[in-house]
């Protein structure tokens, strides 16, 4: 039965592919507008882009892109070329969009070809791009990003000290902007936030003047001087908290519900699942429901948290298998499910950030792994 206080519809399985999926994944398009409306509103005159790597975080970087461009993004950002190469047609004309490994050797010429903006990580990176401008005898576009403390790319110190010495390949390339990113953003008092900041402003200082970006999802909430002229959001656009640990500012974006398979009613003592990590406590009713850690539901989750239905928490018992998970639904009055029906996983009762923390890990993971065997549903923007 549909759940009032859901803050999108409870699905209802209109169709034929949805009447055969094991799940239905509903992904709100109006509530990832909201969330980036939301940050371009904290960021005052600096501008807001979004981070659509990995398939815009498992969400569908095709029904994702055109939203956020009708909200009035024009920054766009992804990990690969090839991201960015399927990004290109489901965007205006004029979206610029950022290949944040920048180019693999051999790749430059495809890169620019389709437009795209490549984000130099180092000083070979540096040279092919500013080759390529000029066989071509003009400047391309680029961003440099610098290492500030994290370890994982972009110049070092003396990287970045030696080609600015030599000048050639800075001078042959048009540098848009310099970046780099916050090893503990979501850690709003770690020292590493002020100490990256700082070591951002010496090593930018030693490049030709430039618009500057550094913080992503949680930097955006370190306050103003984090902002600099361009933030790169990505997870919180889709709904996970960008300040652990305190009220999520972001809108929900995904649901998850699961149609019931199967359902037993059991004495007490009975194992269940693999391995027999649980056992009823009393007499039981269970239902198996259609998503495993097949469909990205984590089998570290197992054994642990709940689906709910009708307001009413059913628990998680035993392992999570590859096709399948066991609830106890001996919480729910006779009758009220039955084989079918949908109990939601992640919604209102239960979000993306709580699932993850389940299995021990983050949203990001829980919702770049959602997987391809969900009937998706995209909830339009409001007119």
């Amino acid at each position: 039965m549909p759940d009032s206080t859901a803050p999108y519809p409870h699905p209802s399985l209109p169709d034929a592919a949805a009447m055969r999926a094991g799940a239905v994944l509903s992904i709100d398009l109006g509530a990832i507008q909201a969330n980036w409306r939301s940050l371009q509103a904290r960021l005052g005159a600096a501008t807001c882009a979004a981070v659509m790597k990995a398939d815009a975080y498992g969400l569908g970087a095709a029904q994702v892109g055109p939203a956020l461009a009708a909200a009035g993004c024009t920054h766009f950002f992804v990990a690969h070329l090839a991201e960015g190469i399927a990004l290109r047609p489901h965007l205006p004309e004029g979206a610029l969009i950022h290949v944040l490994h920048g180019c693999f050797a051999g790749t430059e010429a495809e890169c620019a070809a389709h437009g795209l903006i490549p984000v130099l990580n180092s000083p070979s990176q540096l040279a092919a791009w500013a080759a390529l401008g000029i066989a071509r005898g003009k400047r391309l576009p680029a961003l440099i990003q610098l290492d500030t403390g994290m370890a994982r790319f972009g110049f070092s110190e003396a990287e970045l000290r030696q080609v600015v010495a030599d000048g050639r390949a800075l001078a042959a390339i048009e540098l848009r902007a310099v970046m780099s990113h916050l090893a503990c953003a979501d850690e709003a008092a770690h020292p590493a936030n002020a100490a990256q900041r700082a070591r951002f402003d010496a090593l930018r200082a030693l490049l030709p003047a430039a618009p500057a970006s550094l913080a992503a999802s949680s930097g955006i909430f370190l306050g103003p001087d984090f902002h600099y002229q361009l933030a790169r959001p990505g997870v919180a656009l889709y709904g996970v908290n960008p300040t652990p640990g305190q009220l999520n500012p972001m809108q929900p974006v995904v649901r998850l519900d699961a149609r019931v398979i199967q359902l037993r009613d059991v004495p007490a003592g009975t194992p269940v699942g693999y391995g027999h990590t649980a056992r009823t406590a009393g007499p039981a009713r269970l239902a198996t429901i259609a998503v495993g850690y097949a469909d990205g539901y984590l089998r570290a989750g197992s054994n642990k948290g709940a689906a709910w239905f009708a307001g009413i928490p059913l628990p998680l018992l035993g392992r999570v298998s590859m096709d399948s998970i066991i609830l106890d639904a001996s919480a729910l009055p006779e009758g009220a499910l039955h084989e079918g029906a949908l109990v939601s996983l992640i919604g209102p009762e239960r979000d993306v950030d709580a699932v993850g923390a389940d299995a021990g890990t983050i949203g990001y993971e829980i919702l770049t792994s959602l997987g391809a065997r969900y009937h998706r549903r995209y909830l339009p923007p409001e007119a």
